[in-house]
């Protein structure tokens, strides 16, 4: 039907601790925030990315999505990690068709698996700068063993996931979304969650560097348990600030110092990357996101590291809110868990 509305998509993030909920209803050029929710998962039901207990996280996302009463099925979900590959190559120029055809031929050099066991996806640039014979196209490949786990699961839950994207770019999803694009300007985006930290360096609005770093948050929780000898619920007691019989609060301040500069320091290693290997380029604005980027000591880390200053990227920024149905307390606190499923929430079928 001409005009009609691309379907409503439910944004669901699985991360490795929790599972987040973002419903955005198209209006007014824009977006407005229809309904989320959260949940937490037992501990090793995600484990680097992949799935370890379906049983369990079926029942959290069903409940998850029945509290929210929802009349869509529809989902939109992302993954990353080891069985994720993102890679930025050089072509001869092509049409997309040409590059459909050909793709799985130019993708075995750059890939490290098998071509017959990944889903490829692929996004065009545009011409080379400094080659108009080239073209810039950024390569995805996920194992098919990984997406169609994930299919499943939300099949098992009675949803229909129709969108597959990447952490990254749903983070990139609402970046743009909040903030618009700068074709100057050259912007790192990263996601800091319990598991891994995501890099992404968006220049002229354009992702040109992606990188994964397999350490998150979940680094302070082991710190104080290591060094100070406690439970994993003691140790979450003490990084929230409660007290702990006989450890001294200074303690755990230094814990959280140590950990903040060993995960900003990942960071840096991959803007420096970026920098060494982009014709010496530089990131002139950071924006940052995901449940570490809540710790105080994180912005002022990466700024000292960095030298450029250091955003919260804030999903909510241009999206119209209800304040009957939302606390704006609560959304601006929670934003950064929010951000992936957010990113995802604004995907429409159809879209590349």
């Amino acid at each position: 039907m001409l005009f009609q509305k691309k379907k409503d998509i439910i944004g669901i993030d699985i991360g490795s601790s929790s599972v987040k909920l973002v419903h955005l209803k198209e209006a007014k050029g824009g977006y407005l925030l229809a309904g989320l929710g959260m949940a937490t998962l037992p501990t090793e039901a995600i484990v680097d990315n992949a799935i370890m207990d379906s049983g369990s996280i079926v029942e959290i996302v069903k409940g998850l999505v029945e509290s929210q009463r929802l009349k869509t099925k529809n989902v939109a979900t992302s993954i990353s990690g080891h069985s994720v590959i993102i890679r930025k190559i050089q072509l001869p120029i092509m049409t997309e068709e040409e590059m459909e055809a050909s793709i799985q031929w130019e993708a075995e050099q750059y890939i490290p698996f098998e071509i017959s066991e990944v889903n490829l996806d692929f996004q065009i640039l545009g011409p080379d700068p400094h080659d108009a014979s080239m073209m810039n196209v950024i390569l995805v490949a996920a194992k098919k063993e990984f997406v169609n786990d994930y299919v499943a699961l939300f099949r098992e839950c009675g949803l229909n996931p129709l969108v597959m994207d990447i952490d990254c770019f749903a983070v990139e999803n609402v970046f743009e979304v909040n903030y618009g694009t700068n074709e100057d300007e050259i912007v790192a985006l990263i996601d800091m969650g319990a598991s891994s930290i995501n890099v992404n360096v968006l220049r002229g609005g354009m992702s040109v560097f992606t990188r994964d770093i397999q350490v998150g948050g979940s680094t302070y929780n082991e710190e104080i348990q290591k060094r100070l000898g406690l439970n994993n619920e003691d140790a979450e007691i003490a990084l929230l600030g409660g007290e702990i019989a006989d450890v001294a609060p200074q303690a755990i301040a230094d814990i959280i110092e140590d950990a903040t500069e060993s995960l900003t320091q990942e960071v840096q290693r991959s803007i420096d990357f970026f920098s060494a290997t982009s014709s010496d380029e530089k990131v002139q604005k950071v924006y940052i996101t995901g449940g570490v980027s809540k710790v105080p000591a994180v912005k002022k880390s990466l700024e000292h590291r960095l030298g450029v200053e250091v955003f919260a990227l804030d999903p909510w920024r241009q999206i119209a809110v209800n304040e009957k149905d939302f606390d704006p307390e609560y959304l601006q606190a929670m934003g950064p868990i929010y951000t992936v499923a957010a990113g995802l929430a604004m995907r429409r079928m159809g879209d590349k």
